[in-house]
Order: C-alpha cells, then structure tokens, then sequence
C-alpha cells in the first residue's frame, strides 16, 4: 500500500516521497517520511488499530528518514532498520513481514548506506532512490555519493530481473529493464557531454553546470552541481579529464 510522506518540492517531485505499508504480523513500512501529520493518520488508518512493527528505511537522506523519531512515538515498540536511525542492513538478509519475504540488496551510490529491498513472492523492487520515472538521481558527491557504485548498483538490481520497481518518487516502474537501461545511457550521454565541456575549457563544476544544464532552475542547480562532481571525480580515476 502507497501511502504519500506530503512533502512535494521541486526537490521530492509533486508527489513528494512514497511510503510503502506491508499489511500482516509483523507490519511492515518502507522508508520513514518525515513526520507529517496526515502521513502518520494514514498508516495508523490502514492499521486499523494493529501495531506497526518495523520500519525499514532505505538510505538516511532527510526525506526518507526524518519521520523516524515521529514514528517511534507515535508506535511504541517499532523497530527501526536503517538510515542512520537504527540498526544498518547486511546485503542479502532476509527480512520476513508483511505477508512476504524482503532481501536487502546494498545499493549504494546515490547515498553510500542505500538498499533495496527485493519481496521474494512477487519480484517487485522497492527501490527508494536507485530510480524513477520522469527524472534522474543526484549523486550527491559532497555527501558520499559515488558514480561508480550507482552505475555498479543500476547494473545489479537490472540483473535480478524484477516485475515492477516501487519508487521513493513518482509512480511505479511497469518496465524496470527499460528504465535502467535507460538511465545507464543517460549517465553515459552526460559523461560525454562534461568531457567535451572539459575540453573546451570549462574546467570548474558551477562552469560545466552552466554549459551542460541551460534553464535549469536556481533550485535544482545544487543538485546539478553534486552530480557533475561525481562525474569528475569518476573521469579523474579514469583519467579521462585531460
């Protein structure tokens, strides 16, 4: 069950981020929201009077994570799996609620403790922020993110195979194998694009954001400039900047 954390920004998109509450003992709610209050009536709705027992959030970006510390007050005795707000994931562990099975598959890339968790029943990827429709991901160099483990992390859950992606935003990914194709050649595309910016002599990140972004909106300008220095940093170990 989708239930929206109502945070839309540019940022998080107009539909702000996705929840996900897995019904059945132990509850299960992917990914923490940020404490809105509307948020918190919903799950405790679609509850209906059960206990939420475990949250499993699937990096510690503020988006995701934030409603933590509401939801442990709200809930008494949830457990709290990841995001810097609990107990951290093991790639491959299995998880058991919700009327089903989730293996945590480490993702990193976009956040360097980001997962993935796989429901073994039906083969659907909740997915946080590895991908979405309508947009690419920042990879947030500054704050750990690495282009190399995302493209690394793309190439792996595309191995799996999986019937449908459940996103942190936008709606859920009938074709996951087209969207991360998709996203690799966009990750390629931009590559060349810096390279040629390089040449040409922009060698500052705010220089190749003005080259290779025109019209971007002031608001998403940072966001650009995170992932064109994980780019950077990728053609540096490349060798590929000169």
């Amino acid at each position: 069950m989708l239930l929206s954390a109502n945070n839309a920004s540019e940022w998080t998109g107009p539909t702000g981020n996705n929840t996900y509450l897995l019904l059945g003992r132990p509850s299960i709610l992917i990914d923490a929201g940020i404490g809105d209050s509307a948020h918190l009536s919903a799950i405790e709705a679609a509850l209906g009077g059960a206990p939420l027992e475990f949250v499993l959030i699937t990096h510690g970006h503020v988006d995701h994570v934030a409603g933590a510390p509401v939801l442990a007050k709200r809930f008494p005795g949830v457990v709290i799996r990841g995001g810097g707000a609990g107990e951290p994931f093991v790639d491959d562990e299995v998880i058991t609620g919700g009327g089903t099975t989730l293996r945590v598959i480490a993702t990193p890339g976009h956040a360097p403790d980001h997962c993935c968790f796989v429901d073994e029943r039906t083969r659907e990827v909740y997915c946080g922020d590895l991908a979405r429709i309508g947009g690419t991901v920042v990879i947030p160099a500054s704050r750990g993110g690495n282009l190399r483990e995302y493209l690394a992390s793309l190439a792996k859950v595309r191995a799996l195979n999986s019937s449908r992606l459940l996103p942190a935003h936008g709606p859920v990914v009938e074709n996951p194998a087209q969207l991360l194709d998709e996203y690799v050649e966009h990750r390629a595309e931009r590559e060349r694009q810096i390279v040629a910016a390089i040449k040409d002599g922009c060698t500052s990140v705010d220089g190749v954001v003005a080259r290779i972004y025109p019209g971007l909106s002031t608001a998403l300008i940072p966001a650009a400039e995170e992932t064109v220095r994980a780019h950077m940093v990728k053609l540096r170990e490349d060798s590929r900047t000169q």
